[in-house]
């Protein structure tokens, strides 16, 4: 009995000393969730005193409300992944600590334009984990029909018109093309243009007060709808951000162009094959007589919780920096079609001979990489930007059904920053 006893203390002992992190996460379909238990798998093999726990919790709004929920009852999960609109509310929130502040961690091998999104006010807040930012697909095999030429796929607004007219005059049975209405891809307009979502310097400077969308970058993109959709060439579902509905256009070779995320390449090269035509990608297509300053990286991050112990923390970031480490990254790119975040990862996908055997994937990752760094390309930070995105959606929306550019755009900017006023009350 004394044998039992003592084996039973040894044992409390050991259970007693086990660190354990809870990871929420928004993958719900078994390829991402199950890549994820694998990593966390190796992980706690490789750390006895580390008990690594994944779980999926919803969408990432839910996920993110459910963490601030349990951090009130004190009893936050150790990690969490975030979308990267959801960055400001983390910050407000007051549940997470900066993952810079736990221990030193050298972040210089982050691909620049991503770290360069959640780093805010000096500190790098979170980690990146799945990164993305939209490209353009194209059916080469309709393009062909149309007389066009497939190497040469439209990159800006202009070019991309000129190329509706003559798809349209070859009486094809598709649209020139098909794009969520989508406020991810007006963000990314505003920054390719090298202009601020929001003022204060896109919220990084301080509190977003007021938005931009009254200012000719602005217009530059709620022209463009007009005018794509007034000349017959646009199609969509008629749902807002509603991206799956698009690539299901697309992929049904309805439409000749498809404007969507990098992180859909897997699938849309998939859906092409089945469908029979071959996938090209190209840059994303911009207002035309700009420079290309580059994209805003899309996707989500992790977050470690503030309040918990020191143990548990360094646990969160260091298992956080295991599974995005150079192998794991580029593991995850192939698996996924996001972003690897680490520039040693894509060094090791070249070494691989990973983008001969999948050039599409080259052009978006040099349209990241030629992203200049800077406040516009960093992203607007601002309180409201879940609700910002679904009404500049609704802007979007009433420019197609009719109404006027100035008056779609004086009121979309007038419901934004009535949003901002009514959040920022909150932190007087």
């Amino acid at each position: 009995m004394k044998q039992l006893a003592l084996t039973l203390a040894l044992l409390g002992t050991a259970s007693a000393q086990t660190v354990t992190v809870d990871f929420w996460h928004s993958f719900g379909d078994a390829k991402r969730a199950g890549w994820i238990q694998a990593r966390a798998d190796e992980y706690n093999k490789q750390h006895p005193g580390v008990k690594v726990v994944p779980a999926y919790k919803g969408g990432y709004n839910d996920s993110l409300q459910a963490t601030i929920l349990a951090a009130r009852q004190n009893k936050p999960p150790a990690l969490v992944q975030i979308f990267e609109v959801g960055s400001q509310l983390a910050l407000d929130s007051g549940v997470f600590q900066p993952v810079s502040g736990i221990k030193a961690v050298d972040f210089s091998d982050y691909i620049k334009p991503v770290i360069n999104y959640y780093t805010i006010g000096g500190k790098v807040n979170s980690l990146p984990f799945n990164s993305s930012s939209p490209v353009l697909y194209f059916n080469k095999n309709l393009m062909r029909k149309a007389g066009l030429d497939v190497t040469r796929p439209p990159a800006t607004f202009g070019q991309l018109l000129q190329a509706c007219e003559k798809i349209k005059a070859a009486n094809l049975d598709a649209k020139c093309l098909s794009a969520a209405l989508y406020g991810w891809f007006v963000e990314q307009w505003m920054s390719e243009q090298n202009a601020q979502l929001v003022n204060n310097g896109n919220g990084r400077q301080g509190r977003a007060t007021e938005s931009n969308l009254d200012s000719p970058a602005a217009r530059n993109v709620f022209q463009f709808m007009k005018d794509v959709n007034d000349k017959g060439y646009y199609t969509y579902t008629g749902k807002l951000a509603d991206t799956d509905g698009g690539n299901a256009i697309f992929s049904n070779q309805k439409a000749v162009f498809n404007i969507n995320s990098t992180a859909d390449i897997g699938n849309v090269s998939d859906s092409a094959k089945k469908a029979g035509f071959q996938l090209g990608i190209g840059v994303l297509p911009i207002p035309d007589g700009v420079k290309r300053n580059g994209v805003v990286i899309g996707g989500a991050s992790l977050w470690v919780a503030r309040n918990i112990p020191r143990p548990q923390a360094e646990a969160a970031l260091d298992f956080a920096l295991y599974m995005t480490n150079t192998p794991n990254m580029a593991d995850w790119h192939k698996l996924t079609g996001y972003y690897p975040v680490r520039n040693s990862s894509i060094a090791l996908l070249r070494q691989q001979g990973w983008f001969k055997q999948t050039p599409l994937q080259l052009v978006a990752f040099n349209q990241l990489l030629r992203t200049t760094p800077n406040v516009a390309s960093a992203g607007a930070l601002n309180g409201t930007a879940i609700q910002t995105r679904k009404i500049v959606e609704e802007g979007l929306q009433k420019v197609l059904g009719g109404t006027g550019v100035d008056a779609a755009m004086k009121d979309t900017k007038a419901r934004v920053d009535a949003a901002l006023r009514e959040y920022n009350a909150n932190f007087r």
